[in-house]
């Protein structure tokens, strides 16, 4: 079993997994983000949102070493990230982008497998650790099934959980992702979210993902974070923290805040015409 399996050793609230100090990052000359500053709690599902433009991306790629930063430091249980040798980093920090690239007619099992990457060498190949930990990821994605199948051949929803489970059998204790529910239908999302939620709660996996729908994000994050105009706005942790006036103040939208009928969290429903801009 691996040991990110075994719910006994989900860390307390307090750990800091992964955080961001006074970080600025942009493209070319162009900063998008200007002096944010995060802490990421270990095993805790936070989800990064906000309108369009506001810097989520952003963060989550500087946050992942996909984009170096104009200023600031990112770390990763206090090693700054950017100073970690490559392999050292993805055998601790996973990263799923929002359109990963897939060679044509890959089977699921050649896909999941590519996870074991950071743990290969010139003296360490292929072996039965490997093989143990792709089926395990398989199995808690639900991809077992259709491993032999190509990825090509799969719905939106299942090729997504192939690559979710790529990442896990990374084998890293932290997944970014960036808008794993894109282009999904409600089902799917729900899925996606399922799972992450349960990497989290179950599993001791801290999860950090860029999500589109609020409901969605304050249903399922313990943390959620609001960005715009490339500043944090405001952070509801619980979610059952978030207000109607938050709201307003990152999306510039009216909203109404109901109580979810089976949880009691909040749900917020646009009003129409309440757009306050």
């Amino acid at each position: 079993m691996s040991p990110l399996s075994n719910p006994s050793l989900v860390p307390p609230p307090d750990v800091i997994r992964l955080a961001a100090e006074d970080l600025a990052a942009g493209y070319g000359r162009h900063a998008v983000l200007d002096g944010v500053s995060l802490d990421v709690a270990a095993g805790r599902f936070t989800a990064l949102v906000g309108p369009n433009g506001s810097g989520k991306s952003t963060l989550l790629s500087a946050m992942s070493r996909l984009l170096a930063p104009m200023r600031g430091v990112v770390t990763l249980d206090g090693k700054a990230i950017h100073r970690m040798p490559t392999k050292a980093l993805a055998r601790e920090l996973g990263i799923l982008p929002q359109n990963p690239l897939q060679p044509e007619g890959l089977s699921v099992f050649d896909l999941v497998s590519r996870g074991r990457y950071p743990h290969q060498g010139l003296l360490r190949q292929w072996s039965d650790a490997d093989e143990a930990a792709v089926e395990r990821a398989m199995r808690l994605t639900g991809t077992l099934e259709f491993a032999r199948r190509p990825v090509d051949d799969l719905s939106g929803g299942q090729r997504q959980r192939c690559w979710i489970a790529m990442a896990i059998a990374q084998e890293t204790q932290t997944i970014l992702l960036d808008e794993p529910t894109a282009f999904l239908d409600l089902r799917y999302q729900v899925e996606i979210l399922d799972l992450l939620h349960d990497l989290t709660l179950n599993h001791g996996r801290t999860i950090v993902a860029v999500l589109h729908d609020l409901n969605l994000a304050v249903s399922y994050a313990d943390t959620v974070v609001f960005l715009k105009d490339g500043a944090i706005r405001g952070t509801a942790s619980p979610p059952a923290d978030c207000t109607p006036a938050l709201i307003r103040d990152v999306f510039g939208i009216e909203v109404l805040m109901v109580p979810h009928p089976e949880t009691g969290g909040p749900v917020f429903i646009p009003r129409r015409g309440g757009d306050t801009a």
